[in-house]
């Protein structure tokens, strides 16, 4: 194959992929294809049911079909939805003990009668396990099992033979995620929750980490009081270099000195050592507390008409507890 046919192949595939979630997702919206939403909706209502009484998600299938089933149970969980994988064979040799009453099972399986899923059948009945049957054939054995059953049909793989599941893995996989989020939705399940099931890395960083974790504190905060001299409060920025000055009286927050607002008042010249902290702050600044997110306080600061690169840290009291920097969020992120 010449580069040109190699870029071809290449397009082609993801553009069959593609047809597949755009033709499940026109089923989805088609008024005259109420079977397929309906589908959808009782599975989220017995998903959600089984969640509320204290069960959990088991999400089973074979080869392919298994490997999806173990990233949709992994999505569920890490989403607030209590999920495991459950190997059909190893559930036919002492893991369906794992399956309790309250439990709900995910069975993908593209044909609907695999062999390894359709002998759990009599057993799930037996405890009495709702089904959630996720494949491509309506008529199959296990489409007929089930108590809610999701299309995921694909007219075409993209495997050249039409052999290779591709494309109806990536349809189920979309369809597990979309299951999560609903779920994530339809649970509450906020960005709090979601921090407590991600402490690590990056994303941990950004849903745990507090204004407190990054501030200066208060005893190394430049202060000055609103009568000080020009030459005080230049003093005090210079010594801490934080790129701002705190004004308080009765320690509580009165107003913030920026270099910003430094350079202006020297624009006034000899006029500017008469000048007192008042005469040069910024009176009643945006500020922060020390339990608000990290992230918001970035938010705070960056989503503005002018970038403010500073916040002081205060209690209910307007009592200043110590500063943040722009710079300091940033390097946490």
């Amino acid at each position: 194959m010449d580069a040109a046919q190699i870029q071809k192949t290449f397009v082609h595939a993801l553009e069959i992929e593609s047809e597949a979630l755009t033709r499940c997702l026109l089923r989805l919206k088609d008024p005259s294809q109420s079977p397929t939403q309906a589908g959808i909706i009782r599975a989220v209502q017995i998903l959600n049911e089984s969640l509320s009484k204290g069960g959990k998600v088991v999400v089973t299938g074979v080869g392919k079909s298994g490997k999806i089933a173990q990233k949709i149970a992994a999505t569920l969980a890490s989403t607030g939805s209590l999920a495991i994988f459950l190997h059909p064979t190893e559930g036919m040799h002492g893991d369906l003990g794992m399956v309790t009453s309250n439990d709900v099972i995910l069975a993908l399986s593209y044909t609907g009668n695999t062999e390894e899923i359709l002998r759990l059948l009599p057993s799930l009945k037996s405890l009495s396990v709702p089904l959630i049957g996720l494949g491509g054939n309506p008529q199959s054995q296990l489409a007929q099992a089930s108590d809610a059953w999701i299309d995921a049909s694909v007219e075409h793989e993209a495997c050249p033979h039409n052999l290779a599941p591709t494309a109806s893995t990536t349809l189920a996989l979309a369809l597990g995620d979309a299951l999560a989020v609903t779920l994530m939705k339809v649970r509450g399940f906020d960005e709090r929750s979601f921090a407590l099931n991600h402490p690590g890395g990056s994303l941990g960083k950004r849903l745990q980490l507090r204004v407190r974790d990054v501030m200066k504190p208060r005893e190394m905060t430049p202060v000055v009081s609103p009568t000080a001299s020009m030459d005080a409060v230049l003093e005090e920025s210079g010594k801490r270099n934080f790129g701002a000055v705190i004004v308080l009286e009765n320690d509580q927050l009165q107003g913030i000195i920026t270099d910003g607002d430094l350079r202006r008042a020297l624009k006034h010249r000899e006029k500017v050592f008469s000048m007192l902290a008042r005469d040069i702050m910024t009176p009643s600044p945006v500020s922060t507390t020390a339990d608000t997110m990290a992230f918001e306080a970035l938010e705070l600061m960056e989503n503005r008409p002018s970038q403010i690169k500073e916040l002081p840290v205060i209690d209910e009291h307007r009592k200043v507890l110590g500063l943040v920097r722009l710079h300091d969020l940033i390097s946490v992120f």
